[in-house]
Parts: structure tokens; sequence; C-alpha cells
């Protein structure tokens, strides 16, 4: 059964918004590049083959609807000062946690030291960041994609290195739903490459099963954070051996 147009309409805008070509979509879904423009332009598309496109795209249909209902184009990468007022309050920042992770707001008001006005104060300043859409009774729809990203060596990121990653790795692995696996190898150029590539998969399957568990209340879920990182790394107590080759 073919989609209305109004959904294939919010797909177009979210693949301008993450820069992805047809080219790119149409080898993501092993389909040519002719077939995914002829789908496109006649506004047809199979719910089957939606949810296809999602999976390769790490976006929930979920998502997707509350795209097509709101009309708007959802923020992939917030802004420098966005992030910036996040950082400068860590209250902001961790509203804005709850809520993409659809906390509703007894539950926030139960597990976290806010009072209801405080709370409503909270909301209404990320409503003005254009964070997120304040609804009646405090309930909020998201103005992020649910998997967009923070700026490269931006204000959060900086933030990350410097004070939580520490925190981070401060005590063993030890917990059941804990797990730490250091691997290091010599590989090609063209291997290295592939490791990048399965971590991108990495991640847009931990986007996915976030997404399975957005329904569910506070209660039942767990705060988790994956840490992915590869690059050409050795320890620097290696340093004192290791020749200047130029390369």
């Amino acid at each position: 059964m073919p989609l209305r147009f109004e959904l294939v309409d919010a797909l177009k805008r979210h693949l301008r918004a993450r820069r992805i070509s047809y080219a790119q979509l149409a080898r993501s879904i092993e389909l040519s590049e002719a077939t995914v423009k002829r789908m496109f332009s006649r506004q047809a598309m199979t719910l089957e083959r939606l949810e296809q496109i999602c999976t390769a795209l790490g976006i929930g249909l979920a998502e997707l609807l509350e795209y097509a209902d709101a009309g708007r184009q959802a923020l992939t990468e917030l802004s420098a000062e966005q992030e910036e007022e996040l950082v400068s309050d860590p209250r902001l920042l961790l509203a804005l946690y709850l809520s993409l992770n659809r906390w509703q707001e007894d539950e926030v008001l139960v597990h976290y030291r806010f009072t209801r006005p405080e709370w409503t104060q909270l909301l209404a300043h990320l409503d003005r960041m254009g964070l997120i859409e304040l609804q009646p009774g405090n309930r909020v729809r998201p103005r992020t994609a649910r998997n967009f990203q923070w700026r490269a060596d931006g204000p959060i990121h900086r933030l990350f290195v410097t004070r939580l990653l520490p925190d981070y790795f401060t005590r063993p692995f030890g917990g059941e739903y804990e797990s730490l696996k250091l691997l290091t190898g010599m590989v090609s150029k063209a291997t290295a490459l592939q490791l990048r590539q399965r971590m991108d998969e990495a991640a847009r399957d931990f986007d996915l099963l976030l997404a399975n568990d957005l329904a569910l209340p506070a209660p039942e879920k767990l705060g988790v954070s994956l840490v992915l990182a590869v690059r050409p790394w050795q320890l620097k107590a290696f340093d004192r051996w290791r020749r200047e080759t130029g390369a």
C-alpha cells in the first residue's frame, strides 16, 4: 500500500538535513539510483520499503511520523551557542537528556529534586532554545533527530573529554550491564576504514535499540552510555624507541 506523500516528503527533508544523496541511499538499500529517484518523484513507496530506508538511515519510523506531522526539519546538530548554554547549566543539560528519552513529568519529579515550577521553567528554556516543543501539560516533542550528533570539538565534546570521560573509566566494569574491551593490533589502511564503518553500524544499532524502548516507563529503563573509539595509536611509553620516519 503506497504511503501518503507527507511521509515521503518528511523523508526527503531528513535526507537533505543529513546531506545524503539518492546515490548513497541507493547503495545502502541495494537499489539503483534511478529506482530510488523514481520512488521519491512519484511519491510512491510501500511501508516495507520505508522501514528499510529508515533502518539504513538509523531513524525510527515514529520519529519520521513526527516530522511529517509537524512539517519541520529535525536538528541533526546543535549550534555552538546552544551547546555552550547547555554546558553552562547542568540542570538544563539533564532536562534535555530526560526529555529526549521521553521521561514524563511525574517520573521526573519522583526521581529528581525538581519542583514542578522548576521543571516547567527548564522545559520552557529548552523550548526557547529551539530544542523541544513544549505542549500543554508539560508534554514534550523533541525538535532534534533522535540520533543527532554533538559538534566535533564543541562545548559538549570538550566537557565529555575533560570531565565525563575520566569519571566514566574510574571504576571497574564488572557489573551485570557493563563491559569494557580494549583490543589492539596492526592492520592495513583499508581494514582501519572498515573498522570505522563497523563502528558506525554499531552506533546505528544502538540508536534503533533506544527507539524500541522509548515508550517504556522510566522505572523500567537504565541510563546507559556506549563509548566507541578507534584511531591509529600506540602507548606513549613506546615513544622512546620509535624512529621518526616522516610518515
